[in-house]
C-alpha cells in the first residue's frame, strides 16, 4: 500500500524557513552595507544617517554633522 504525502511535513518547513531566512539575512547585510569593509566614508556615512534618525532641530542636525566631518577629516589623516 502506498501513501500519498499530503504535504510538505515538518522538515520541509523547516528547510524552507531556514533557507529564507538566511537569504533575508544575506539581502540585510547588502542593503545596510554592513558587509564592506570598515573605512573613513563608511564610517562619515553611517555617522550622518545616525544624525538623520536622532536629530529633530536644525541646529543639533548640523551640529551633528559638522562632527562626523570632523571625525572623517581626523580618519582621513590617520590613514595617510
Amino acid at each position: 500500500m502506498y501513501m500519498r504525502q499530503k504535504g510538505m511535513g515538518w522538515l520541509g518547513i523547516l528547510i524552507v524557513l531556514g533557507i529564507a531566512a538566511g537569504g533575508g539575512y544575506y539581502a540585510y547585510q547588502g542593503m545596510s552595507g554592513s558587509g564592506e569593509a570598515p573605512n573613513c566614508a563608511t564610517a562619515q556615512n553611517a555617522c550622518l544617517r545616525n544624525c538623520r534618525r536622532t536629530t529633530t532641530e536644525a541646529a543639533a542636525a548640523q551640529s551633528c554633522q559638522q562632527e562626523c566631518q570632523r571625525v572623517a577629516a581626523a580618519c582621513a589623516g590617520a590613514t595617510r
